[in-house]
């Protein structure tokens, strides 16, 4: 009767435990690409801008602060690694907390004539805009990638959620954006893999 008593309290242990770490990780990601709207789907089209809305939602994340960081990869390495945004910055106008259990924002990016890639991230009552190196090329996207590569998100720690890639070349002339953004975890060492000479990854970290 003991051994089945500790075994019961075990299996209720292991429940709780297990139950309380799905409410810690509970932190989901979705997004919608382009506009609804057809004429302004068409002019960012034309213009070549990216444009995605992004939408965090979890019990845990009401009073977080949140960090967006990126890495710049060239060649197959990457070299360099800086801070984008952190909300800690903005603690004396109150701005530097997640106020509710969803968090809203709009990443929109293009290539500049200068060849550089130009990338906002619009919250509901600020927004950044910064600006990279790029190569002159017409064929870099903007890539939800948590949700293409199928990659892990939680709090506590920095996980991939964003790209600026440039597509791989097939044998035969034609390119591909989906097989860079769906082809996994290992995704620093894409340059190499892919023959891509540059693109940006940006992490997100809620803490």
């Amino acid at each position: 009767m003991k051994r089945k008593t500790w075994l019961t309290l075990a299996f209720m242990v292991s429940f709780v435990y297990s139950l309380y770490a799905q409410q810690k990780n509970d932190l989901k990601m979705t997004s919608k690409f382009g506009s609804e709207n057809r004429d302004l789907f068409d002019i960012l089209r034309f213009e070549n801008i990216d444009y995605y809305k992004i939408n965090f939602d979890g019990q845990e994340l009401k009073n977080k602060t949140y960090k967006i960081t990126v890495k710049e990869i060239w060649d197959g390495n990457v070299k360099s690694e800086s801070t984008v945004f952190d909300s800690k910055e903005m603690a004396e106008i109150s701005l530097d907390k997640v106020n509710d259990t969803t968090l809203n924002l709009k990443v929109i990016s293009t290539l500049t004539p200068k060849n550089k890639i130009k990338i906002s991230f619009v919250f509901d009552r600020f927004s950044n805009t910064k600006e990279y190196d790029a190569i002159e090329s017409d064929d870099y996207s903007l890539r939800n990638l948590a949700d293409e590569s199928k990659l892990p998100i939680g709090y506590g720690k920095k996980f991939y959620f964003m790209a600026v890639i440039l597509p791989y070349q097939r044998a035969d002339g034609s390119k591909s954006w989906c097989e860079v953004g769906s082809s996994g975890k290992d995704i620093e060492n894409w340059g190499k893999k892919f023959g891509i000479k540059h693109y940006l990854l940006f992490e997100m970290k809620f803490e």
